[in-house]
């Protein structure tokens, strides 16, 4: 049993250990199921041990802990990808906005233009 836990303690820290020297940020979803694996399989280990079973415990909690944190880590994942998606074509809209209005600005500075320089609108009279 002291085998097992030493066994599993050793694989969750050689994980953490080539997850940092890929030289790669982690995703949420990889820093998910690592934490919630780290701490599922605290809690399975204090259960397990409470039940009789410490090794059974850890690896239970550790495999139920890192799937339910890859799915919340997965989820987060998804929410940065919807917002920096809706940033981008906010960014596009102002973009077109700022031209239009230019245009508009050019448009009516040229009908400014014209309308002043129309032989009605010439005050010859005086």
């Amino acid at each position: 049993m002291r085998h097992f836990f030493c066994a599993s303690l050793l694989l969750i820290l050689a994980g953490l250990a080539m997850s940092a020297c890929s030289g790669a940020p982690l995703s949420d979803r990889e820093t998910g199921a690592l934490t919630g694996g780290a701490m599922g399989a605290g809690l399975g280990a204090i259960i397990g041990h409470a039940t009789g079973h410490t090794g059974a415990g850890i690896a239970i909690g550790a495999g139920s802990g890192a799937i339910a944190g890859g799915l919340i880590g997965n989820e987060t994942d998804k929410a940065k990808a919807r917002a920096d998606e809706q940033d981008e074509r906010i960014r596009l809209q102002e973009e077109e906005l700022q031209r239009q209005r230019r245009e508009l600005q050019e448009l009516k500075s040229q009908r400014g233009s014209d309308y002043n320089d129309s032989p009605s609108r010439r005050n010859d009279h005086y």
